[in-house]
């Protein structure tokens, strides 16, 4: 199967760097294809300009978002690998999603505005893999904005079915060895968990 990674953290020495590494090795090891976006090292300009907001009902060809636009209708699996900050998205992503969620790409609307229908039905697969400072009743009590983001506003431009996955390591400030690398293993078996196998499909079961 087809997987998009988008990867936003600015130090290659960080866990969500690890964390990157361990799940595009299952989903390789496993045959997928996948294609990785790491907005950092690529540079992504996340401020949305004036001409992109006055403007951002209208399909519009903007090329220096060509590949990443590119990669959404390529893929049948999106997966989001960042750390939580403020309770949601690191600035950058947030940016990305701002800039390449594009009419004509992510979504389209009637002649009058009325309603707006999701294109990217060929995603069916949606899955977070974050990390937050803070304990999981905290983010709870705080909302997990983020969450709600990827799994609710993202999700509604996918297929009607599309599935997600949340993969958060909470308390990560207090965390041990031990910990991280218990929630690295659970990465890897997500990962391959994410798709049928020829062998499930004959059988009719999941990994």
């Amino acid at each position: 199967m087809k997987t998009y990674v988008v990867y936003c953290h600015p130090n290659p020495e960080s866990f969500t760097f690890a964390v990157r590494e361990r799940a595009i090795a299952a989903l390789v090891a496993d045959g997928h294809q996948v294609r990785l976006s790491d907005l950092y090292a690529d540079g992504f300009e996340p401020i949305m300009s004036l001409d992109e907001r006055r403007t951002h009902q209208e399909p519009r060809h903007r090329p220096e978002l060509d590949d990443y636009c590119s990669n959404l209708r390529w893929c049948d699996a999106l997966v989001f690998i960042y750390p939580t900050w403020w309770s949601g998205e690191p600035a950058m992503l947030t940016g990305w999603l701002d800039r390449v969620l594009l009419r004509g790409v992510a979504w389209e609307t009637t002649e009058n505005n009325a309603r707006v229908t999701g294109q990217l039905t060929n995603i069916r697969r949606i899955v977070s893999i974050t990390s937050h400072g803070s304990s999981k009743a905290l983010n709870m009590i705080e909302g997990e904005a983020g969450r709600r983001v990827i799994g609710r506003a993202v999700r509604v431009l996918c297929h009607r079915f599309a599935r997600t996955t949340w993969l958060a390591m909470y308390n990560i400030d207090r965390s041990s060895d031990a910990d991280r690398a218990a929630f690295l293993d659970r990465v890897e078996r997500r990962m391959h968990r994410l798709w049928w196998s020829p062998t499930s499909m004959a059988a009719g079961r999941r990994w």
